[in-house]
């Protein structure tokens, strides 16, 4: 058995598999016709999100058994090809939530106290302690738009804030809500129109793809913030420039991109705005658990047919 590594990660998922016996490549950063080149010597395959798993690349992968995503998102595999070609494909959910959540948390509060902005104004050796006047999210209205993993721990954290709570969620049922204390609304609609502060936490799909566009964005309270940590996307970053711009919105904080580094955008122009190249993941601990995840799905696919989140059935 041969697994390939292509995305960088935490080396503990490289040993649980060569601790099994399997024969483990790590070749990172492959051009996508380096990566089809040599994927038909692999039953298996850990990635994170740089890999593209396209059906070109599937079509090569005559061995290809198991894909892990040491991570959530998975919109850079293509699960309907690979579910076609007999590949099961896998995440590691909760491994990471932890991560998230902490930073969904330290955006809002960038936002609410111009931390980013105060530190930019002070290394500039400027001092403008009264143009940078803050807000406290204690009291105010969270809105949160998904409480899966990473939003329920959200929804902890806020309330240790004195935040009161709400949510949107169509695929959970109202008795979660009740165990988190917090109330589910049926409409998304009303959630804009009542939270102060807004945080994304869902998947892009179809469905949420530009889900925060202009015309949602006109339902949201004015001087509201925005903030998403989950992919890139979800929000209209083109109506998001007009919302700050204008003033609509007071702030907004993205850790994704549609674009991924985004390049020239006309966001990173904006006073109101703070960002960071996709860190929600990124942590010491957050790394080790999703790699030693990925590593144990694959080696118990292989060695046992046991499948642990799969996203496909074969």
């Amino acid at each position: 058995m041969k697994v390939l590594v292509s995305d960088a990660m935490s080396e503990v998922g490289v040993e649980v598999l060569r601790e099994a016996g399997i024969e483990v490549d790590v070749n990172t950063g492959l051009k996508p016709e380096e990566l089809k080149a040599i994927i038909g010597n692999y039953e298996g395959l850990l990635v994170r999100s740089a890999t593209k798993v396209t059906p070109e690349l599937l079509a090569a992968a005559d061995r290809l058994k198991a894909i892990a995503r040491a991570g959530t998102g998975v919109d850079n595999i293509d699960i309907p090809a690979a579910t076609e070609k007999g590949v099961v494909v896998m995440n590691t959910p909760g491994q990471n939530s932890n991560a998230v959540a902490e930073l969904t948390i330290g955006l809002m509060l960038a936002l609410s106290r111009n931390i980013t902005q105060g530190t930019s104004s002070l290394k500039a050796c400027q001092w403008e302690k009264k143009a940078l006047m803050g807000h406290e999210v204690g009291g105010k209205t969270l809105g949160l738009i998904g409480i899966g993993n990473i939003g329920a721990l959200v929804v902890r954290a806020a309330q240790g804030l004195r935040m009161n709570v709400i949510a949107y969620d169509p695929f959970v049922e109202n008795t979660r809500a009740k165990e988190l204390g917090i109330e589910l609304l049926d409409d998304l609609d009303e959630l804009l129109g009542q939270a102060d502060y807004i945080s994304l936490h869902l998947p892009k799909t179809d469905q949420t793809a530009m889900l925060i566009n202009a015309q949602r964005i006109d339902k949201m309270k004015d001087g509201a913030y925005l903030i998403c940590a989950a992919r890139g996307g979800i929000v209209d970053e083109d109506a998001l420039y007009q919302a700050l711009d204008s003033g609509k919105l007071a702030g907004a904080a993205l850790d994704v991109f549609a674009t991924e580094p985004p390049g020239a955008c006309a966001l990173l122009e904006c006073s109101n705005f703070i960002c960071t190249p996709h860190l929600g993941a990124s942590t010491h601990e957050a790394q080790v658990n999703v790699a030693r995840a990925a590593g144990e799905q694959v080696r118990d696919y292989l060695l046992k047919g046991q499948a642990r989140y799969a996203l496909n059935q074969i």
